[in-house]
């Protein structure tokens, strides 16, 4: 399904593959407050997470892999 990019915000649905990434990184800096929802990612490659990371954007949802909900629970809230 990939990234659909709103005003404010981003919902990352299904897979979401490392061409994705660079896109992301983007549209963060855009849109320095944005928020990324992971609530409907089934997987990222890994080169998304460090965007995501990196960034540090604020992130809602919960993915359903438990290693992505490790990886991004320092910064995730539902």
């Amino acid at each position: 399904m990939g990234i659909r990019y709103l005003k404010k915000s981003a919902t990352l649905q299904g897979r979401i593959s490392a061409e994705e990434a660079e896109a992301l990184q983007q549209w963060l800096k855009s849109q320095p407050r944005a928020a990324v929802n992971v609530g409907k990612c089934e997987h990222m490659h890994a080169a998304v997470l460090q965007v995501l990371l990196a960034m540090r954007p604020r992130v809602t949802g919960t993915p359903a892999d438990p290693w992505l909900q490790a990886a991004l629970a320092p910064q995730a809230s539902s």
